[in-house]
């Protein structure tokens, strides 16, 4: 199970115009929404170490950087959107619209792994990805994350 996608965990309108913005943006909303998960630059360089390793843009306009940080007692997750946006040397080299930052504790192979399928499955939808793009508020962006079982 992810942890539900709640208003306080969603940016509607990131104002991020690379990717290592983009990174520090998401970095900085986890923090906020999760202070044991670490400090923003903490966050920050688990994302960075990850993206080194290939680029977590997976096509048709979604990212979902992720890592692991110890002491972390549980899955975390938050989402960004960029109307406009962000060069992130995706699958298919098109901009990504559509974040979701996903966290695990160092200990958590297989529910981290489930959790980045499940993202995966969800977001693969034309119809989702299209109503997550067009949503007017983290409000109505949080209850499109309510109404799939993937995030209650």
């Amino acid at each position: 199970m992810i942890r539900t996608l709640t208003e306080d965990r969603i940016i509607p309108y990131m104002q991020a115009v690379t990717k290592k913005e983009a990174l520090h943006e998401l970095a900085a909303l986890m923090h906020s929404v999760c202070p044991s998960c670490g400090s923003i630059k903490d966050i920050g360089t688990v994302l960075s170490d990850r993206e080194q390793l290939g680029s977590t843009g997976i096509g048709d306009g979604v990212a979902i950087p992720h890592g692991k940080l110890a002491n972390l007692p549980e899955l975390e997750i938050c989402f960004g959107r960029s109307i406009t946006g962000v060069p992130f040397a995706s699958a298919d080299n098109k901009p990504v619209h559509l974040f979701f930052l996903l966290l695990a504790p160092t200990d958590s192979s297989g529910p981290y792994l489930k959790a980045l399928a499940r993202l995966a499955r969800f977001l693969k939808s034309p119809h989702i990805r299209s109503r997550l793009f067009h949503a007017e508020s983290a409000q109505e962006i949080a209850v499109i994350f309510a109404e799939t079982s993937e995030f209650t």
